[in-house]
């Protein structure tokens, strides 16, 4: 429940690149945004360039004046736009079937309102047959960017989560164990966008963490942060999953072998993810929001997958599962590879042959006989 809740701000995530407006106070960066917004209004950090065409005319003195004709419309229908500022015809190219304008936004590069410019311009058609007006710049290019990365990212995630449960059902040959560790997976990567959304979106402890104009989410966050987080946690889900696997396949009880493997590997998913959190945390302070957020996600959700979800959240269910736990259906486990990851059968190898007293002459050198072996501890 906790963590659903600090998923929660997750929901208004917005996507963009940082501007100078995301900067800290001191930095030059912000200074010279601000100085461009106070001096000719804040759009003017990222004005749009509009292409439109035209429909030209039979002559080239009726294709001349048909072209200015339909500049001034285009123009006109541009600046009736409530979050537009200004609108500057550029030029009309020499075969009179382009037009280009430049467009000042109310908003910054970074704001939804000039996002919400560039989707309504790329939509309109101000000139009947001429088709729709297209959108470039600075601006656009981010928001072109982020569209990219939000409609990639689902795909993405859907190909993480698929090679997650199929590697977790070959190594603990289990339904129920891939599946909580990769949803698992999921709530702590929601519950990271979450706390990033919270204090770099929305600026909540922004000055905890130094954050004094929060703005947009950095566009690829999202997706790297699938990636990194996803190695770590299945690295912990190793850690803890492989012992308590070891326990139950030499015959504990499924809750003592819950039991078991969490002792047997705590210590090291603590020291894992107390080194990791501390290399990522030491980017949170980082003068560059884009560096500062990319830490912060990072070392929040390995902190948070490692200590609530690896080490709570998925030895409390496997141990109200007990033997469910480890239910496989007869016909899927006679398809599947054996996976020793436990290195079980090469033990069980040994210990059969130090109890028969046989020699394992399958490791024997060629030629060399179990008097003359030399003797192995």
């Amino acid at each position: 429940l906790a963590l659903g809740i600090i998923a929660l701000p997750a929901l208004d995530l917005r996507l963009g690149m940082p501007d100078g407006a995301a900067e800290p106070t001191d930095s030059t960066q912000y200074a010279a945004y601000t100085a461009v917004e106070e001096n000719f209004g804040e759009g003017m950090n990222g004005p749009l360039l509009v292409a439109s065409d035209l429909t030209g005319g039979p002559t080239e003195e009726a294709a001349e004046e048909q072209a200015e004709e339909e500049q001034l419309q285009v123009a006109e229908e541009l600046y009736s736009r409530d979050d537009v500022t200004a609108v500057a015809p550029i030029g009309i190219s020499d075969d009179h079937e382009m037009a280009i304008f430049q467009v000042v936004p109310e908003g910054g590069p970074s704001s939804e309102s000039t996002e919400d410019l560039v989707h309504t311009f790329r939509d309109l058609e101000p000139i009947e047959g001429a088709g729709p007006l297209g959108v470039a710049g600075m601006a656009s290019g981010n928001i072109d960017i982020s569209d990219t990365l939000s409609d990639a990212l689902p795909t993405y995630l859907s190909v993480v989560m698929g090679l997650s449960l199929v590697i977790l059902l070959l190594v603990f040959r289990s339904i129920f164990v891939p599946v909580v560790a990769t949803l698992g997976f999921i709530l702590s990567y929601f519950a990271a966008l979450g706390g990033v959304v919270a204090v770099y979106q929305w600026g909540w402890l922004g000055a905890l963490f130094g954050v004094e104009n929060p703005g947009p989410v950095l566009n690829f966050l999202p997706t790297l942060l699938v990636g990194i987080l996803f190695g770590l946690a299945m690295d912990y889900m190793l850690f803890i999953g492989t012992g308590m696997r070891e326990a139950y396949v030499r015959g504990a009880p499924a809750r003592l072998a819950v039991q078991q493997g969490f002792r047997a590997g705590r210590a090291v998913v603590t020291a894992a993810a107390i080194i990791m959190g501390s290399v990522f945390g030491g980017f949170i302070f980082s003068e560059t929001m884009m560096i500062s957020s990319i830490g912060f996600a990072l070392a929040f959700g390995v902190l948070i997958d490692a200590f609530v979800v690896r080490m709570l959240l998925i030895p409390a269910l496997m141990h109200l599962a007990g033997d469910g736990a480890w239910w496989l259906p007869k016909w899927l486990d006679r398809i599947l590879p054996d996976i020793d990851v436990e290195g079980s059968a090469l033990e069980e190898r040994h210990t059969h042959g130090e109890s028969t007293g046989e020699p394992d002459t399958a490791e024997l050198p060629e030629g060399t006989t179990d008097e003359t072996a030399p003797s192995r501890i």
